[in-house]
C-alpha cells in the first residue's frame, strides 16, 4: 500500500488535483533533489507529498454548504439579518470552503456597531460575549458552538496588534486592512462570493500575497511576517510570491519584538502544516529563523518525522519542534522560555529534544516495558517517534526489520497500562524502619528488583524482599 494523505472530494469549486510534478517542485533558491522535495521511505514505500486540488473554477456564487445550512448558523444568521444589516462570511471559513477542505472557525463581518449585534443576538436568545469588544469583536455562543462576529472597521493607526480603529460600512475598506488576498474573501450566506483583490486566482496558483505594499503590512503588525510563512505552509505553493518573500527577508530582524506567546502561536500552526521542513528550510535560506529560532537545525529530521507521523499517529506541533532543534536539556529549555510555553510545554520538549535514554528499535519485549515504566507511554511514544525519525533522515530507507520494530515501539505505548510497586512507604515503616530518606532508598532498592524482575513480584514478595534488604543494612 502507498501511503499517502486523501483528497477530499465534493468541493463545489475545486477539480483536478497536483500532478507528480506539482509536488517535487523544488522552492525557490533550492536545488532539485533539496530537502522540500526528497521523500521518504517506509517499508520500501514512498510516502508522496501532499495531494493537494489547485485548479479552480471561477463562480460567483457557490452552492450552499453543509456548515451553512447547520441550524446554529441560520439562526445567528437570522439574529443579525432581522433588522436588514448585510453579513459577510469571512476568514477561514470561506478559504476552506473554496478550497474543500474542513472548515474549523466560522467568523462573520457586518457593518452594524457591537451594541447592535449584541442586542440582536440577546433578542433572539443567543447568548453574546464581548470579547473584543475594543475591537469590535462579540462572540455569539450557541451550545458547544462559537461564532465571532466584528464589526467592518479600518485602522486608523496600526501597532502590532493594538490598533485603533474605526467602524465603518464600507466592505472595501474592511477588506483593504486585511494581509492576505487569501484572507479578504467573503462570502454571502446565498452563496454568493465577494473577491475584492484577487484571492481566488492566488488560491489557485497557491501563492500567498500581500495586499499592498508587504512591508508596510509586516510594519503594521510583525506578526504578518511568520503569518505569511504559516499561510504559505498550508496554502501555497512553490515558488513563494517574491515581493512578500522580500519583505519578509527584509523586516526579519524585527521579529525579536514579538511576545513569545504570539511567536509560539504562529510557529505551532505553521508546524501542523502537511510539510512544514520545505517551509522551515526556505525560513533558513532566507535568514528569518536565525531572528527568532537559530536552533532549529536539523530539518531533515523534521522531514522524516511527518513521513512517521503521516503513517502512524499523525502530526503533533511540539514533538514537530523538538525535532528540528539540535539542543541540549539547557538550550531545549531556554526554546521553552522564550516561546513562553506553559510548564508542562516546557518539560516534555526539554525531555524529548534533550532525552537522557534513548529508545530503539531493538529493545526486546521487557526493555520495552521497562522503558515504558521509567518514561510513561506518552513520552516513550515521542522518543520512539524521534529516534525512527532521525534513522529514517540518515538513510532515506529503513529495513523492513528495523521498521517493523519501530513499530512494534508504538504498538507497545498503545497498549501499556502504568503499574505501581505493590508495596509502600509505610509498608517499610511497618518492617521497623524509622520514617526518613532510609524509607526512600530502600522503596527504590525494592523497585529496582521488582522492575527487574519485569513486575511480576506479588506483594508477598516485594515485602520479603523489603525484609532481605532491611537486613542487609543492619
Amino acid at each position: 500500500m502507498v501511503l499517502a494523505r486523501p483528497r477530499r472530494a465534493g468541493s463545489p469549486v475545486l477539480r483536478g488535483r497536483a500532478t507528480a510534478e506539482d509536488r517535487t517542485a523544488p522552492l525557490e533558491g533550492h536545488e532539485p533533489g533539496g530537502l522540500y522535495q526528497a521523500p521518504h521511505y517506509i517499508e520500501g514505500e514512498v510516502v508522496p507529498g501532499r495531494t493537494v486540488s489547485w485548479a479552480l473554477e471561477a463562480r460567483d456564487k457557490l452552492p450552499s454548504q453543509p456548515w451553512m445550512e447547520a441550524s446554529g448558523i441560520r439562526a445567528v444568521v437570522a439574529a443579525l439579518t432581522a433588522e436588514g444589516a448585510e453579513i459577510r462570511f469571512v476568514g477561514g471559513c470561506v478559504r476552506d470552503t473554496v478550497l474543500g477542505r474542513p472548515i474549523q472557525d466560522i467568523d462573520i463581518a457586518t457593518h452594524d456597531v457591537p451594541e447592535t449585534v449584541m442586542r440582536l443576538l440577546r433578542k433572539a436568545g443567543i447568548r453574546v460575549i464581548p470579547t473584543g469588544i475594543d475591537y469590535g469583536t462579540v462572540t455569539a455562543v450557541i451550545g458547544a458552538a462559537h461564532f465571532e462576529i466584528t464589526t467592518l472597521r479600518i485602522d486608523v493607526e496600526a501597532y502590532g496588534r493594538r490598533a485603533k480603529v474605526e467602524y465603518t460600512d464600507d466592505w472595501a475598506a474592511d477588506a483593504a486592512r486585511r494581509d492576505f488576498t487569501i484572507n479578504a474573501l467573503a462570502l454571502a450566506p446565498d452563496g454568493t462570493l465577494f473577491d475584492p483583490f484577487g484571492g481566488l486566482d492566488d488560491l489557485e496558483s497557491g501563492r500567498v500575497r500581500f495586499i499592498g505594499d508587504g512591508e508596510a503590512r509586516v510594519r503594521e503588525d510583525v506578526l504578518r511576517l511568520l503569518r505569511f510563512f504559516r499561510f504559505h505552509a498550508h496554502y501555497g505553493r512553490p515558488p513563494p510570491d517574491a515581493a512578500a518573500l522580500a519583505a519578509c527577508r527584509a523586516l526579519a530582524p524585527l521579529l525579536p519584538s514579538l511576545s513569545g506567546e504570539r511567536v509560539a502561536g504562529e510557529l505551532f500552526k505553521l508546524l501542523t502544516a502537511p510539510d512544514p521542513a520545505g517551509v522551515l528550510a526556505l525560513m533558513a535560506d532566507e535568514g528569518v529563523l536565525a531572528h527568532f529560532l537559530p536552533e532549529a537545525k536539523d530539518i531533515g529530521r523534521l522531514c522524516a518525522l511527518v513521513t512517521v507521523e503521516a503513517a502512524t499517529i499523525g502530526a503533533d506541533p511540539l514533538r514537530r519542534l523538538a525535532a528540528v532543534l539540535e539542543v541540549d536539556a539547557a538550550g531545549a529549555g531556554a526554546v521553552a522560555d522564550r516561546l513562553r510555553l506553559s510548564n508542562v510545554e516546557r518539560e516534555r520538549l526539554v525531555a524529548v529534544a534533550a532525552p537522557p535514554e534513548s529508545v530503539t528499535a531493538e529493545l526486546d519485549a521487557a526493555a520495552r516495558r521497562r522503558a515504558l515504566h521509567r518514561l510513561g507511554a506518552g513520552r516513550f511514544r515521542d522518543l520512539a517517534l524521534l529516534a525512527w525519525a532521525g534513522a529514517l533522515a540518515d538513510r532515506t530507507a529503513l529495513a523492513a526489520k528495523e521498521t517493523a520494530g519501530w513499530r512494534r515501539l508504538l504498538a507497545a505505548a498503545g497498549r501499556w497500562k502504568p503499574v505501581e510497586l505493590p508495596v509502600k512507604g509505610k509498608d517499610v515503616v511497618a518492617l521497623g524502619v524509622a520514617p526518613g530518606p532510609e524509607v526512600g532508598r530502600l522503596l527504590e532498592a525494592a523497585e529496582r528488583w521488582w522492575v527487574d524482575g519485569d513486575f511480576r513480584a506479588t506483594r508477598a514478595q516485594c515485602l520479603a524482599r523489603l525484609e532481605e534488604l532491611i537486613g542487609e543494612t543492619d
